[in-house]
């Protein structure tokens, strides 16, 4: 790796008011967000079922902004890729996101450079984003906050489940934004490095860009 490259793309966070990113994930209702209406959702309720589990469709919503597409709202985004099999929804329960026809709709939907990548090791995190291109990383949630109080020096007892967006990298580290980090910190252009990284990712993620 050489020297940092960080791409300018736009943040996006899975809750419509990214500053009351704090109080929803220790347990305030979104449906309290003043500005829930703008995810296109038809509720309230509709809108605080899906914002907990969207951080994909987010990082989705940042790549199509910086590669000059119109950007979808928040559910109605959702919708398409529940019916491309992108996530699977059980009564409550929700599954996804699911990769494989993830990409392939985000490849037909937005004309979009999109790969599954099952096993995706930092050096091609790195030469991914020297290509022009931007990265969806499996992490465990628990990456926004690197100096919590009782974090363990080994990282969370398992890796993955939340979705962050690689838009730099460098010799030093990645550099995230992240759809439910937090404002001030941890939310856009965070610098993580790749040791911390490593205690979070779960070696898996999808690669964005342009098309070839």
């Amino acid at each position: 790796m050489t020297s940092m490259i960080i791409h300018q793309v736009p943040y996006y966070s899975q809750w419509e008011s990214a500053d009351l990113v704090p109080r929803f994930i220790t347990g305030t209702s979104a449906t309290t967000d003043p500005l829930w209406q703008k995810s296109g959702a038809d509720t309230a309720d509709e809108y605080a079922f899906w914002a907990p589990r969207v951080c994909g469709m987010a990082c989705l919503r940042m790549t199509l902004d910086w590669l000059g597409h119109d950007v979808p709202p928040m559910v109605p985004l959702v919708r398409e890729a529940l019916t491309a099999g992108a996530y699977v929804q059980v009564g409550d329960h929700v599954k996804g996101l699911i990769y494989a026809p993830f990409t392939t709709w985000a490849a037909r939907r937005f004309g979009l450079h999109a790969r599954s990548r099952p096993d995706l090791p930092a050096d091609d995190i790195d030469a991914e984003v020297r290509a022009g291109r931007v990265v969806l990383l499996s992490v465990h949630k628990t990456i926004r906050d690197l100096a919590a109080p009782g974090a363990s020096p080994e990282g969370p007892p398992q890796r993955g489940g939340h979705l962050v967006l690689a838009v730099g990298t460098g010799p030093d580290g990645v550099v995230l934004h992240n759809p439910s980090g937090l404002p001030g910190r941890s939310q856009q252009f965070h610098r993580v490095t790749w040791a911390d990284l490593d205690r979070y990712y779960a070696g898996r993620g999808v690669v964005l860009g342009p098309a070839d």
